[in-house]
């Protein structure tokens, strides 16, 4: 993969992952240190300076905490005594010399959950420390025949195309999506769908409300009240009998960019919970992990009739279905 701009920031190489590359090549610490180089212009061409000796001994005390299991949540807020002042967090945001080691063997991409080293990449929430949920509903990146990626509509057909799914803010999530796609695109990032039960914990957040944000709804707070796209494009055309409900016309392209009806990621800011992930109830419905199909959450236009806000679930479709309302977004495990 070509690493752009806004890629390499999203890069982040933890602790756990250099801890093990030392201690599996025999290097010590001395070469994590050297391979840690904060990000700047500098390091990003492979020129930038190795660090201060203070720097590598904050990154020493760093790793002893996590080997002894001391690894708190004020550590990982990045607030490591010796590191410097932005932290332990931003310390290992960045590249390494690509004259002496590739990218991808201490990093990987930031968009990809890193060897299982107990915390969660930047594009997604830990769920007390026990599994890794996106922070935003998917969107996608296609993959080329040549291993270059680009951004994939959120409208357009998937036939014929190779996906991956990514968390971003701001974008118009995915639709039009069957729950085999959508699996097939987690592991593309090296994710995976969430169970029924990691999905409804994420959405409740750890004060467990039916709507994350609260016990009771507040309407407009998600995207919970959008228009019916099927009544702006097919007025008059029979919408009364169910046979003019076909596939053809639920995966239109046009049905997700009716004003009123998809919104941005995160653009509903209050749709959230302590743990930082959004547009869990309404929006799209989401895929879970379910072979025999279940998608939960509801979408912009129905937050209730399967059960109100979080506890939302739908079985009635096999995991083959797809219609402009069906979405999804990655979990991922962490080291237990």
């Amino acid at each position: 993969m070509t690493l752009t701009p806004s890629r390499r920031v999203g890069i982040v190489a933890l602790p756990g992952l250099l801890v093990g590359f030392a201690l599996l090549t025999g290097l010590g610490w001395r070469a994590v240190a050297r391979y840690a180089t904060p990000y700047t212009a500098e390091a990003a061409s492979g020129a930038g300076p190795v660090g201060s000796s203070e720097t590598r001994a904050g990154l020493m005390r760093l790793g002893a905490a996590y080997e002894s299991g001391s690894f708190s949540a004020e550590t990982r807020a990045g607030r490591f005594p010796g590191l410097r002042s932005e932290g332990a967090q931003s310390f290992f945001v960045g590249r390494t010399n690509p004259g002496v080691t590739p990218l991808e063997v201490l990093l990987g991409d930031g968009d990809r959950p890193l060897l299982n080293n107990g915390l969660c990449p930047p594009d997604m929430a830990s769920i007390d420390d026990r599994y890794c949920v996106d922070r935003y509903e998917a969107s996608l990146l296609e993959v080329l025949p040549s291993g270059e990626e680009r951004p994939f509509s959120s409208f357009d057909s998937l036939d014929g195309h190779t996906v991956r799914a990514i968390s971003e803010s701001d974008v118009y999530p995915r639709g039009y999506v069957s729950g085999v796609q959508a699996a097939e695109a987690c592991a593309r990032s090296g994710k995976r769908l969430c169970k029924p039960d990691e999905w409804r914990e994420a959405c409740m957040g750890p004060k467990r409300l039916t709507y994350g944000y609260s016990s009771a709804n507040q309407p407009g707070r998600c995207n919970d009240h959008g228009r019916s796209p099927m009544g702006v494009l097919y007025a008059g055309n029979g919408l009364g009998v169910r046979a003019a409900w076909n596939a053809e016309r639920m995966n239109a392209p046009a049905l997700n960019q009716v004003e009123g009806t998809l919104a941005r990621s995160g653009s509903h800011s209050g749709c959230t919970n302590e743990y930082g992930v959004y547009d869990m109830v309404g929006n799209l419905h989401e895929w879970v992990a379910d072979s025999e199909g279940t998608f939960q959450g509801g979408y912009y236009l129905d937050t209730k009739l399967n059960g109100a806000g979080c506890t939302y679930k739908t079985t009635a479709h096999v995991a083959a279905y797809h219609d402009y309302s069906t979405g999804f977004r990655c979990c991922a495990d962490v080291a237990q």
